[in-house]
């Protein structure tokens, strides 16, 4: 067997000058094997590892077009290439037909000439093994992967899907989820609505996590912080020199995100052209940059979200009604804070955990008396004020938990959630009504900041309020305050009362 490392070639013709001549010209570069007959050429390809064959065509008994059928069929990784003197196109034909010939050579041949044929033939033939192994380890490999990507996109889903929404099982947020995890699974646009700081993004992420396209691109822009050129050229892209200070093409990120989803925050402070462009991309799916001629197709799903009445909008004519109706297959409303207090305690500790491991302040977590105040806040400012309020505690905070005393005062003074929180009735609250009227709503505040600061305590309340306990009792039951925490009220104050 041939165990050299260079590229073996076997030469075959009738003639033994010719195969002399060219085994001179080949043994510096190839290990080369020579035969007079195809018999014997047969014999030495079954021993010997061939991976360029160069025949000629006349030889007695065989002719090299039959011989290179033969090879074809027991050894077809074999480069063959013929040999002749004739270039009648009709045999040209046949003999690619029938021995799949690489390629002619022409006598009288070059040395030159016989050498690069060689090397191409055993370049080939590399190439053609690479591509087998690689095409081997492929199908290997295939179900591999294919695992790999599931186990990617279970992955995300856990770290970015529904199951990153913090609620509790009675939370209406059960609800919405529920809906929006089947309607991921439609590749159409999507509307979310719902007040600031509700979370908007967050169930887009969930929406695009939770869809087949949730191995490709996220990409989300706010709307309303970009004015309208930058806006159109964010997402469509542009063009070096459409505009001043375009210094180089940009690809847009509907471009970039192509398979995946973009989630267009504040939808409704879109002008009324950049909405024509933007409904064209959702009826053709085509984009084109801006400052060119060319239109792309992209695949991309959009999520739209708005803190506005988009269909009054239409209504009134200041949003496209077509455009409206083409995002609106399903609109899923986000409920504000106040409406799942339920959720709040679960929130804050998340909200705080974050927040210790971003900043290196550690606690023992937040005390149950200053969740009933959080959870009794209506919180106008939605997640957001809530997270930055738990921030500001953890800043503030003196003690190995977050207790009531943390809490801004703005908090604990305000009415709890289900009292009167008219924004407009809180604007006159110290303006109108008689002196009288004014002096109880304020001391009514005041009184219900004290307590809740003093953890309900009463007998500390009276003290630093100037008040007797029986005085302190006197005012809370005028004003019908009662403590929302008696479970944790102090052991004094249990014992006492």
């Amino acid at each position: 067997m041939n165990s050299a490392r260079n590229p073996a070639v076997l030469l075959v013709d009738d003639e033994q000058r010719s195969l002399d001549a060219m085994e001179m010209a080949l043994e510096d570069e190839f290990t080369v094997f020579t035969a007079n007959s195809a018999e014997e050429a047969l014999e030495i390809l079954h021993d010997e590892w061939i991976q360029v064959i160069l025949c000629d065509q006349r030889m007695p008994g065989t002719t090299g077009v039959a011989l290179l059928s033969q090879a074809r069929e027991r050894w077809p990784e074999t480069i063959r290439i013929i040999v002749t003197g004739y270039t009648e196109t009709d045999d040209i034909i046949r003999a690619i037909n029938e021995a799949g010939i690489y390629q002619f050579l022409t006598k009288p041949w070059h040395p030159d000439q016989l050498v690069m044929a060689a090397r191409n033939g055993a370049r080939l033939f590399q190439l053609q093994r690479e591509h087998d192994r690689l095409s081997l380890e492929m199908r290997q490999l295939t179900p591999v992967a294919e695992r790999r990507v599931s186990h990617r996109r279970e992955a995300l889903k856990r770290g970015f899907g529904f199951e990153r929404i913090i609620r509790t099982a009675d939370s209406p947020m059960q609800a919405l989820c529920s809906v929006a995890a089947q309607i991921a699974t439609f590749d159409v646009p999507a509307l979310v609505t719902g007040e600031t700081g509700t979370g908007k993004e967050l169930l887009a992420r969930a929406i695009h996590y939770g869809s087949l396209r949730s191995d490709k691109p996220f990409h989300a822009v706010h709307c309303g912080a970009i004015p309208d050129e930058l806006l159109e050229s964010e997402l469509f892209g542009h063009k070096k020199g459409a505009f001043t200070g375009a210094h180089a093409n940009r690809m847009g990120l509907l471009e970039q995100a192509d398979g995946g989803t973009v989630f267009l925050d504040e939808i409704g402070d879109t002008s009324p052209a950049f909405q024509v462009k933007l409904l064209r991309f959702l009826q053709e799916g085509e984009i084109r940059p801006v400052g060119s001629n060319e239109t792309l197709t992209v695949n991309v799903r959009i999520v739209a979200a708005t803190n506005r009445d988009l269909e009054e909008e239409a209504r009134a004519g200041r949003f496209r009604d077509d455009l409206f109706y083409r995002l609106a297959v399903s609109p899923l409303r986000l409920p504000s804070l106040r409406e799942r207090p339920q959720d709040i305690p679960l929130l804050a500790e998340h909200i705080l955990d974050t927040a210790m491991t971003t900043h290196g302040k550690r606690v023992n977590g937040i005390e149950p008396a200053a969740l009933v105040f959080l959870s009794a806040y209506d919180w106008p400012g939605n997640v957001r004020e809530l997270e930055n309020e738990i921030l500001r505690m953890l800043m503030m905070a003196t003690g190995d938990s977050l207790s009531a005393a943390d809490i801004a005062p703005r908090i604990l003074r305000a009415a709890p959630v289900g009292a009167e929180t008219d924004p407009a009735a809180e604007a006159v609250l110290c303006i109108e009504g008689t002196l009288k009227d004014r002096v109880e709503r304020m001391e009514a505040r005041i009184l219900r900041e004290t307590l809740t600061r003093l953890r309900w305590n009463k007998s500390r309340a009276a003290e630093e309020l100037g008040l007797s306990r029986v005085g302190l009792r006197a005012k809370l039951d005028r004003y019908g305050i009662d403590s929302p925490l008696r479970e944790v009220e102090t052991e004094d104050e249990a014992l006492s009362g």
